[in-house]
């Protein structure tokens, strides 16, 4: 589970533990993993602690190999970690386009060809990777960075989900919208804004990051939706439409 350390990633590894999952916690500042291994281990389910950053991809295979043998395989692989740049297209620096995609799909791609081997070994795995309603906004200003490094990661899902499935290996991408600290943040210092809005959410609320965006990727690892692959589900409230 990369990008454990708070919110959506941090829901995520809460969810999963609470149905059994040992958790690797995978993140750049090691406090933040550690509050979220004992949260983990909370819940009755183990949990270790492996600080990385996702944008050094040559890592990417020894730390795999390394989570392999401290839990004696990988049955999930969650790339949820990003850190990009935001903005109007014409205040981005190339760098900074640069570090959403080496952040994003770049080291996803390194992630899952990395946890591949493992999960072909032990029959089978499913491997969820976020993305973002971003994609399919009619007005991405000042998303446009974003929602091209997520637009990649979406293809790359499917085209895993295509290439794997011999293997039982499943891929898909979730689209969450959920109250991370970052967004809780800016409710809180622009209340109006954020009231208008939470009214273009058909459900009427901002997801909570565990109950609405974990318990949701809990079911979707889960043997109940065995039979889907390479899908995008949006996890927003209704608020974009994916057709």
């Amino acid at each position: 589970m990369t990008g454990a350390g708070q919110g959506v990633g941090q829901g995520i590894a809460l969810a999963l533990a609470s149905e059994g999952a040992d958790i690797a916690v995978l993140g750049r500042t090691p406090a933040k993993l550690e509050d979220t291994c004992e949260l983990i281990r909370g819940r009755g389910a183990r949990a270790e602690a492996f600080a990385c950053d996702v944008a050094d991809t040559e890592a990417i295979p020894a730390l795999v190999d390394q989570v392999a043998e401290t839990f004696g395989g990988i049955d999930i692989l969650v790339n949820n970690a990003y850190s990009g740049a935001y903005g109007p297209l014409l205040t981005l620096s190339d760098r900074a386009f640069q570090k959403g995609f080496k952040t994003g799909p770049f080291a996803a791609f390194a992630f899952m060809k990395a946890c591949h081997p493992h999960m072909k070994q032990r029959g089978g795995g499913d491997i969820v990777n976020l993305v973002t309603s971003a994609m399919v906004r009619w007005d991405p200003s000042t998303y446009g960075a974003y929602a091209a490094a997520k637009q990649a990661l979406k293809s790359l899902t499917r085209t895993a989900a295509a290439e794997w499935g011999v293997d039982g290996i499943r891929a898909n991408a979730i689209a969450p919208h959920a109250l991370s600290p970052g967004l809780k943040s800016w409710t809180e210092a622009f209340p109006e804004e954020a009231e208008e809005f939470r009214k273009t959410i058909p459900l009427g609320y901002i997801g909570d990051c565990e109950q609405d965006i974990g318990r949701a990727v809990a079911a979707l690892v889960g043997p109940h939706m065995r039979y889907l692959t390479g899908a995008t589900v949006p996890l927003d409230g209704g608020q974009a439409y994916f057709g």
